[in-house]
């Protein structure tokens, strides 16, 4: 299921008459019935991300970084970190 939010350009400044454009956030097939799960949506910028339970907060990307980052996660490249950082 998408749900869509609209996002004034950023060419447009304080303008009042401006182009919005919808995005549409898909979550993912492995968040089941869960709440708690990361929305992905692809945007004028790249990709956009967003936590479910603070959708207000939006990070963006690019296709490449984000899959360098899933090939990362998934070879356990970050798996250590929260040890060092102890």
């Amino acid at each position: 299921m998408s749900t869509y939010q609209w996002r004034k350009s950023s060419y447009s400044g304080d303008s009042s008459n401006c182009v919005n454009v919808a995005i549409a956030w898909r979550k993912s097939s492995y968040s089941g019935d869960a709440g708690n799960c990361v929305n992905v949506a692809a945007d004028g910028n790249g990709i956009a991300l967003r936590e479910s339970d603070d959708p207000d907060v939006v990070l963006t990307t690019t296709p490449a970084a984000l899959r360098a980052f899933i090939r990362g996660a998934k070879a356990g490249a970050f798996d250590r970190i929260q040890e060092d950082w102890a």
